[in-house]
């Protein structure tokens, strides 16, 4: 979880990245904490490290915390805004850009917890996620997504690639199908691959980057083919 603080005051931005890393001690959330000290460097830092919350001052010389949050809504920035300001002037023009609460300086950690909470849980909620667990015999074992490589249901057993090992699952292929997020594609009712994994789609096969072939089966060739050529120039 990526958290910007934008403030010029170096006091006020200590202060509240102290409280984020309280939160985050007691919420069990990893974070990384940006500090920025005018709107401008946190700018410049773009795309680099786009945010998932934004905490910003509104009154900052040059550039101010409103403009600032207009101009990332203006590049479809889906960042949490959390607008932290001594002055209750600007609330209303937070609806322009949809910020999620103001806090009014000096803030409090039982305030700043709750708004914490709730944007952690509204981004959580628009990612996909990044592990999934499956029982594996008498094991319940955890996979990261992007390691899947591709999932094989052969016989009665349905089998999992993830980093170069092979892990026999207790589970139907059809039930591993609802746990994946974007990027796996049924290519075969026997086949699900990882997209990053594949180099190669043609006819009734696609290759995969170790060479392994994976039957396509003649009614998913044309989404498989379309998946692949998105996936790769998005």
């Amino acid at each position: 979880m990526n958290i910007s603080l934008c403030d010029d005051n170096a006091h006020e931005r200590s202060y509240i990245k102290n409280l984020v890393l309280d939160w985050a001690a007691q919420s069990g959330a990893s974070v990384s904490v940006r500090e920025y000290p005018s709107a401008e460097a946190l700018l410049f830092s773009y795309p680099d490290s786009p945010p998932d919350i934004l905490l910003l001052d509104i009154e900052m010389p040059g550039m101010n915390g409103i403009e600032l949050a207009k101009k990332l809504r203006a590049q479809a920035e889906t960042a949490q805004i959390v607008f932290i300001t001594g002055y209750p002037d600007f609330i209303s023009e937070g609806y322009d850009v949809s910020a999620l609460h103001y806090l009014l300086k000096p803030v409090s950690s039982d305030k700043l917890f709750e708004v914490l909470d709730r944007a952690y849980k509204a981004v959580c909620e628009g990612k996909p996620p990044e592990t999934v667990v499956f029982r594996a015999g008498t094991e319940t074992l955890r996979f990261k997504l992007s390691d899947i490589e591709y999932i094989a249901a052969l016989g009665h057993s349905t089998v999992l690639l993830s980093g170069g090992r092979t892990y026999d699952l207790s589970v139907p292929i059809s039930e591993v199908e609802t746990a994946l997020c974007e990027g796996f594609i049924r290519c075969h009712r026997s086949y699900i691959v990882n997209l990053k994994y594949v180099s190669a789609v043609s006819g009734d096969n696609l290759t995969m980057d170790s060479g392994t072939k994976i039957p396509v089966a003649r009614a998913a060739r044309k989404n498989v083919t379309e998946a692949f050529i998105y996936y790769y120039r998005r």
